[in-house]
């Protein structure tokens, strides 16, 4: 059977140029700091984020804990967007590892507003309240649809951190999308943090890795951190030369995948099912106009050779990727239209929508 998997761009494949890449890296111990294919990498991954010094780490979790380990203590509290990756998908490894606690702020779209963060923040006078020590942004958003937060909305934000004192970690597991959606250097988004996560394994195409860069002193504490976790690597090389590709020859490709994001809308707005709007490469769709819960129609759409995730009882998320063509979009948008159809008819032999039962 067709297999069309827009579950995540996590699901990406390593290029033939990185398979050899891996195949003929340089390697040493990098724990020792000898591996010269990961020093490499994290001065490319430095330059092209404008920070001091970046560090190779082995996820995107690892890379944003690693960030709150570095910039709080136990009973610190860290702003966070209300539905930021790093407060609903991470484990709850903020409170289990740091010790510290979340104070949630809603977003527009997943962007904070500053003067909302600055009344999220506490005072330093009271000692009934915990320490504000970091705000955590995210870009591109992920249960917002990708939505791109602008770099004048990050400033906003920074400003007001600035103002207190306090750092900005951004969560940039898909920065290069945003940076590409806009037609901008991805510095735009990173000079108004003091540190930024980045994933390479996602729409970039490496096997695996993620990269924290900030100034030289966090860098040095971030590798402290990093080793407790156990993300202390010996030959790493061997993974970091496919980021080094993904740094230097994939960024700009993102460009397609948004394109076959904004088809697969398109196709969807036309099939009568309410779509957030896209920025990027994510689609998000809600079923409860066809009145059908999203874990059910997942169902019948992996039946079908189609793969989507759930994001609520009645939304679905589509996320496009380089393993994705024109022609599978077609074929995703004439298997829902053929679904659509099926419910319809079964919603009018039985008669009551509100009850269907999904043959």
């Amino acid at each position: 059977m067709r297999k069309i998997d827009l579950r995540s761009d996590t699901v990406t494949k390593p290029t033939e140029a990185m398979i050899r890449a891996m195949a003929e890296a340089e390697v040493g111990d990098d724990v020792y700091r000898e591996d010269p294919t990961v020093n490499r990498l994290e001065e490319i991954a430095a330059e092209r984020l404008g920070k001091e010094a970046a560090l190779f780490v082995t996820s995107g979790t690892q890379g944003n804990q690693v960030a709150v380990l570095t910039h709080c203590v136990n009973g610190d509290e860290v702003i966070v967007e209300a539905e930021s990756h790093i407060f609903y998908y991470e484990g709850g490894a903020m409170s289990a590892l740091a010790g510290v606690q979340t104070r949630t702020v809603p977003g527009v779209r997943g962007a904070l507003r500053g003067e909302d963060v600055e009344k999220a923040i506490r005072s330093t006078t009271n000692i009934h309240f915990p320490r504000t020590k970091l705000i955590c942004l995210e870009n591109t958003h992920n249960r917002a649809g990708g939505a791109v937060v602008t770099p004048e909305q990050m400033k906003s934000v920074y400003d007001v951190a600035q103002k207190h004192g306090i750092p900005v970690h951004l969560d940039g597991a898909r920065l290069f999308n945003a940076a590409v959606a806009l037609g901008v250097d991805v510095q735009e988004f990173s000079r108004y943090t003091d540190t930024v996560q980045i994933c390479l394994s996602k729409g970039l195409s490496a096997p695996v890795g993620s990269i924290i860069a900030g100034d030289r002193a966090f860098i040095e504490e971030a590798r402290w951190w990093r080793k407790k976790l156990g993300g202390g690597l010996r030959q790493v090389g061997y993974l970091a030369a496919p980021g080094i590709l993904a740094l230097t020859e994939m960024t700009d490709r993102l460009a397609e995948d948004h394109d076959r994001a904004k088809q697969l809308a398109e196709g969807f707005s036309k099939l009568s099912l309410e779509v957030a709007p896209v920025d990027t490469n994510i689609v998000l769709v809600k079923t409860d106009s066809i009145h059908v819960p999203a874990v059910d129609f997942l169902k019948l759409l992996s039946d079908r050779g189609v793969y989507a995730v759930d994001f609520d009882e009645y939304m679905i998320r589509f996320t496009t990727h380089r393993h994705i063509a024109e022609n599978d979009i077609q074929y995703v948008l004439e298997v829902v239209e053929s679904l659509i159809a099926g419910v319809s008819t079964a919603q009018w032999q039985k008669g009551d929508s509100s009850d269907l039962t999904i043959w």
